[in-house]
């Protein structure tokens, strides 16, 4: 069914929204999924707060060129959906879940990150950065452990000392 310019115009405009409103964005593929699949997997990167909108790539591709990123484009040769979100390592880290999970029926093929077009490696390294809260959690425990070690070198001087 052919859509108005009208609804393309209003398209254009929300992915352009989608696109300039997060501080990171994926170019997914996902041929072979059905919809089933495509519906847990939209509801579980909601819960994480991250956006996911199938997009026709003729429209993908004059919406971002409206949005003015920097660097080229990557191309688009199947079924595309725009993973977005206000985080900027939780659109490729949660999308990479389901790419593995799925078998590589869906998989990242470029991104936006930091206003600058990405490649599929460079949104594949991105995925593997842990989350905010994660990385708090360790930056935690490396100063804690030493302080930790210490408390325990003074409880076994104080045992020595006791005996």
């Amino acid at each position: 069914m052919a859509l108005t310019k009208e609804k393309k115009k209003e398209l254009i405009a929300g992915i352009v929204k989608a696109v300039t409103g997060s501080k990171s964005v994926v170019f997914a593929n996902f041929h072979g999924v059905n919809v089933a699949d495509e519906q847990s997997m939209r509801r579980a990167l909601k819960k994480e707060g991250v956006g996911y909108a199938v997009v026709r790539k003729t429209l993908a591709k004059r919406a971002l060129a409206e949005a003015n990123v920097a660097g080229d484009m990557p191309e688009f040769k199947e079924e595309l959906a725009i993973v977005y979100g206000d985080d900027l390592t939780a659109p490729a880290r949660e999308f990479y879940v389901f790419q593995k999970k799925y078998e590589n029926r869906v998989k990242i093929v470029g991104g936006i990150f930091e206003g600058k077009y990405m490649s599929v490696a460079e949104m594949t390294a991105i995925a593997a950065i842990p989350s905010q809260k994660t990385l708090y959690a360790q930056f935690v425990n490396l100063i804690n452990s030493p302080i930790q070690r210490f408390a325990v070198v003074l409880d076994q001087i104080a045992n020595t000392k006791t005996a």
